[in-house]
């Protein structure tokens, strides 16, 4: 049970922070929920949050881009990636960004932000150094995965103070597996259980008239095409004005796809959702099949060639790449679809790169 929890001054006067104590330790862990904490395959899946958010680091500290916040959650930079790891998750990065800041210009932030799968995410912090931030960020994982980052957060002042210099109380709500704030909130739940992810995100004042905006990145494709269908016509039925992006696989029907499959197969990583991945065609039809308006997809090379030019220069010259054609193959098999309802008439079908 979310328990209303008092927050301690001496520490957060100790980090230059007076609106709010310290947010307290979790309470002990709720039960194991009974498929998603014990399940070999689901164990695997919240594996790639580890290796997106490792990956991300070595390419922060190289100077693909700048984020500061993921220190905190990833400690050491680790091995070294490929260059065009490097780049691919530049692109990833920078191409979901892009849309992001469209649709918060478009809404002027007078929208909320739901990150399915967010994993270790720094978004959020991101957008309030930015002054971009929505009325409300949320995000959704499993359990597990919310637990370490909200352990994270309690003990990380750069990670509490953004939260807490937010917040307009004394209180925080908190338990192992949610935190919720007036501007941000994270929620353990299994995005299989529509029914559960819908109760805790009312519960924490998602708002069904307000302007929403969706993303994921390699989530959808974890689940099966049934689940992942519900979740997406979820959103279009909730909201008459949203949108939602995301970021997958694509064109999964060819060598190099097949080969991407064995190997995240040898993982235990079942891309069980795969089927709406085989073209750009086929991750377009899932969002209009689910009532979205409108559709459009482009493939990361493509979106690759899009990004400031100036930028990608830059990019391309902090380390060499040998392999050019392995770069171009891996930004063909990935791509970012984006959908639309628009009511309000905001202009949401001009976000685009």
């Amino acid at each position: 049970m979310l328990a209303t929890l008092p927050v301690s001054w001496e520490y957060l006067t100790a980090n230059g922070v007076h609106r709010c104590q310290k947010i307290p330790e979790a309470e002990t862990m709720a039960a194991r929920q009974p498929f998603t904490d014990s399940d070999t395959a689901d164990e695997a899946v919240r594996a790639t949050c580890d290796d997106a958010s490792i990956c991300k680091r070595f390419a922060t500290s190289k100077g693909y881009w700048k984020d500061p916040y993921i220190q905190y959650f990833v400690r050491q930079i680790g091995e070294r990636k490929a260059p065009e790891i490097n780049r691919g998750y530049y692109a990833r990065v920078q191409g979901m960004n892009f849309l992001l800041h469209a649709f918060l210009r478009k809404t002027a932030c007078d929208c909320q932000v739901v990150n399915f799968g967010a994993g270790l995410d720094t978004t959020f912090w991101q957008l309030k150094d930015e002054s971009l931030l929505p009325k409300k960020y949320f995000e959704v994982d499993f359990p597990m995965v919310v637990a370490r980052k909200i352990h994270n957060i309690k003990t990380k002042p750069p990670l509490s103070k953004p939260i807490i210099e937010t917040h307009s109380t004394d209180t925080l709500l908190i338990d192992g597996h949610s935190l919720d704030s007036d501007r941000y909130c994270i929620i353990g739940a299994d995005l299989r259980d529509l029914a559960s992810v819908n109760d805790k995100l009312k519960k924490f004042q998602l708002n069904p008239e307000l302007p929403a905006l969706f993303l994921s990145e390699c989530v959808l494709v974890y689940m099966n095409p049934e689940q992942s269908s519900k979740l997406v016509h979820w959103a279009s039925d909730t909201f008459h004005t949203a949108m939602f992006i995301n970021y997958e696989q694509v064109n999964m029907n060819d060598r190099f796809g097949q080969v991407m499959i064995e190997n995240l197969q040898r993982r235990h990583c079942n891309l069980a959702g795969v089927e709406a991945c085989w073209s750009l065609e086929s991750q377009k039809e899932r969002f209009l099949a689910a009532g979205w308006e409108g559709a459009d997809a482009l493939d990361m090379m493509t979106v690759y060639g899009m990004l400031p030019q100036e930028d990608v220069a830059r990019i391309e010259r902090l380390e060499f790449l040998d392999e050019k054609e392995l770069l171009q193959q891996l930004l063909q098999h990935y791509c970012i679809c984006w959908a639309i309802k628009d009511k309000l008439k905001l202009g949401l079908s001009q976000v685009a790169f």
